[in-house]
């Protein structure tokens, strides 16, 4: 008698699976969102966004709050770096390489473009991306390249 393995849930807030980049991208995008909405609306709704050094006056239980979703944050983008590293077919442990400076560049463009495996690999089957997670991600896409265009374009245009 054979004990069946429980067949794989994928759930996209857990290390184990696999993220294609679009999906990468979008879940990348939306806890960003969240985070900075997190942030930006206790910061404003108690009156700190004037001056900079209105910031030095936040309470100790609102920076506790900060803390904590900033820390929920990098677990996440941790996460997601794990899934996105077993869609290429590569261990987790890389993630460890966003610590070494010029290396977790070169980590992070690797991500964004290197292709998925086909079918299923060392870390299971193969995530079908789902259309809201295209749709965010090309947003995303398109919103990095205007931020990198405006950019450019205000530097040259303040020399």
């Amino acid at each position: 008698m054979s004990i069946n393995p429980e067949p794989f849930v994928d759930h996209p807030l857990k290390a184990q699976g696999r993220f294609g980049r679009l999906s990468y991208l979008a879940w990348n995008a939306l806890s960003s969102i969240i985070l900075y909405l997190f942030l930006i609306i206790p910061i404003v709704s108690f009156g700190y966004y004037s001056q900079p050094q209105d910031l030095q006056a936040l309470s100790t239980p609102l920076i506790f709050i900060l803390i904590i979703f900033t820390l929920a944050f990098f677990y996440l983008y941790i996460t997601f770096m794990i899934r996105r590293l077993h869609d290429v077919n590569q261990t987790g442990w890389f993630t460890l390489l966003i610590f070494i400076p010029l290396v977790n560049l070169i980590l992070a463009l690797y991500l964004l473009f290197a292709p998925g495996t086909q079918g299923e690999n060392n870390y299971g089957p193969q995530r079908i991306t789902k259309g809201w997670e295209k749709v965010l991600a090309w947003i995303y896409i398109i919103l990095v390249i205007v931020s990198i265009l405006s950019s450019i374009i205000l530097v040259m245009n303040t020399q």
